[in-house]
């Protein structure tokens, strides 16, 4: 059928006009050596470090060691169809992914393939996943908050935008869970969530997803999939893709909140990649450069000064322990590598006391800054009380009830751990944080047995919601709390502790009958 666009010959010239014909310099070695993901090149000289190189059928890898006669080649998939002999291709790129809006509300993997079955993205650019971290001039201090709907991270340990936060404990004692509570607090904020598991089971990336698919805003979320089954060059790549992803946000002036779920397989993973590549082996087999890969990428998280639009990127990496060693090798390094710590323990998993933070061992140092004033008013002295609180536990245990003061520190104490533990994926707001805490300080708790403790935290939102509604409208919108909305609040609170203990009254005059 002939051609009936009348532009067509225009076209056509224009094509052949722009074509490059001419002689092309094209860099080719060969395959000595393959096996577990690793692939020993020889012939390609001029190879740069991180450069892709493309085998004859078609599979990718990247360089990660430049000996004098051979290259070791990281494969990117799974080099079932590549052989000694194979030839091998330099492209002269880096490692790219797709970055851009298209990207929210997907499931990829550290090259940006769909994972989800919705489709191909069309992606807005290409980014290289090694990108240098802002300089001291492009960063801002970090002054704003990021509300993750924790009680206990949000009153204690609180969290700037742009800041780096380790969450470290040992293997299900709720490091997964605490930091996706903290994405789906982001539901309705303003920033865009990136979540990045590395080497983890299928049946965990499943749990994430689907509590970010019910309970958060998915359609502003990014999920960047290398599960433990993936080649060990995707799981290398995975938290460097993700930061790129996160990155694009950033620089628009927006802010993104990414979780690097977790830190200590992506240092297994380069330790095992090392050990192929027969690279020197230094404490506990890691190699000398461990520390520098884990600062490379997590220095990108940052807050951009106005002159560079103000956005932010939030990083929360997790470290796994083993029997609570927060001195092993990979735990230290990141500890000092981020701006404080969440430190969970295993002990307070196995009590009940969920999210099981220790207030003892964990800090944020900046964070504090950033809360808001309100929040920090209401909570007061509350670190410093459960502190003593627990001192105070430890000594009674051996002895007899004591009375006046300690005891009274005593109830409030008791009621500061049951205000503070929570139900996965329930993210509290501003407003209902700021009520607890002043539930608790003011002693409106004091009188109510701790077993109705949870089913105040309960009631408490839809009693705001009814009885201070202007209250809740104010700390939703400015954050902060006149006098007499403040009164408005208390009265509010009041009623419903008032309830409680009514209630708890009258089960009491029940059982005495």
């Amino acid at each position: 059928m002939p051609n009936r666009d009348p532009d067509w010959f225009s076209t056509a010239s224009a094509a052949l006009r722009d074509a490059g014909i001419g002689p092309r310099v094209q860099h080719r070695g060969r395959v000595e050596d393959v096996g577990d993901g690793i692939a020993m090149i020889s012939g390609l000289r001029d190879v740069r470090l991180d450069e892709v190189l493309r085998f004859a059928n078609g599979q990718v890898g990247f360089a990660r060691v430049l000996d004098p006669d051979l290259i070791g080649c990281v494969m990117l998939d799974a080099a079932q169809d590549v052989e000694a002999g194979d030839e091998v291709f330099g492209t002269g790129e880096v490692v790219n992914v797709p970055v851009g809006e298209s990207l929210l509300g997907r499931i990829v993997d550290p090259l940006g393939r769909p994972l989800d079955g919705k489709g191909e993205i069309e992606a807005q650019a290409h980014w290289p996943i090694e990108r240098p971290a802002p300089s001291i001039i492009e960063r801002d201090l970090v002054t704003e908050p990021v509300q993750t709907g924790v009680v206990v991270l949000d009153t204690l340990f609180a969290l700037g935008r742009g800041q780096r936060e380790l969450i470290v404990g040992d293997h299900s004692t709720g490091k997964t869970t605490l930091a996706v509570d903290a994405l789906i607090a982001q539901r309705d904020s303003d920033m865009i969530c990136v979540y990045v598991a590395v080497g983890q089971k299928s049946s965990s990336v499943g749990r994430a997803i689907d509590a970010l698919q019910a309970q958060g805003n998915f359609s502003r979320c990014i999920v960047l999939v290398a599960e433990a089954a993936s080649a060990p060059g995707l799981q290398w790549i995975a938290p460097y893709a993700g930061m790129t992803m996160a990155e694009y946000f950033r620089d628009r002036g927006q802010h993104a909140l990414i979780v690097i779920d977790d830190l200590s397989k992506h240092a297994a993973t380069h330790r095992e990649i090392a050990l192929l590549t027969r690279q020197s082996p230094g404490r506990e087999a890691y190699p000398g450069d461990v520390f520098y890969i884990h600062a490379r990428l997590l220095e990108r998280a940052a807050k951009l000064s106005g002159a560079c639009g103000g956005g932010s990127l939030t990083a929360l990496p997790i470290a796994e322990t083993d029997s609570g060693n927060l001195s092993a090798y990979i735990p230290t390094n990141l500890i000092s590598i981020t701006d404080g710590q969440i430190v969970l323990d295993a002990a307070l998993f196995h009590q009940g006391q969920k999210p099981a933070v220790d207030v003892g061992l964990s800090v944020s140092r900046v964070g504090g800054k950033t809360q808001a004033p309100v929040l920090r008013k209401a909570a007061g002295t509350l670190r410093l009380d459960y502190a003593q609180f627990l001192e105070l536990e430890v000594f009674t245990r051996f002895g007899g009830m004591p009375e006046g003061r300690v005891r009274d520190q005593l109830t409030r104490g008791a009621r500061i751990r049951e205000a503070l533990r929570q139900p996965q994926h329930s993210p509290y707001r501003l407003a209902d944080e700021v009520a607890l805490m002043l539930a608790v300080q003011t002693g409106l708790l004091d009188p109510l047995p701790v077993t109705a403790i949870p089913a105040f935290r309960t009631a408490l939102p839809a009693t705001l919601d009814r009885d201070a509604a202007r209250a809740v409208q104010a700390l939703a919108g400015r954050g902060e709390l006149a006098p007499e909305l403040q009164q408005e609040l208390l009265r509010a609170l009041t009623g419903l502790a008032g309830s409680f203990a009514r209630s708890d009254q009258a089960t009491v005059g029940q059982d005495s009958q």
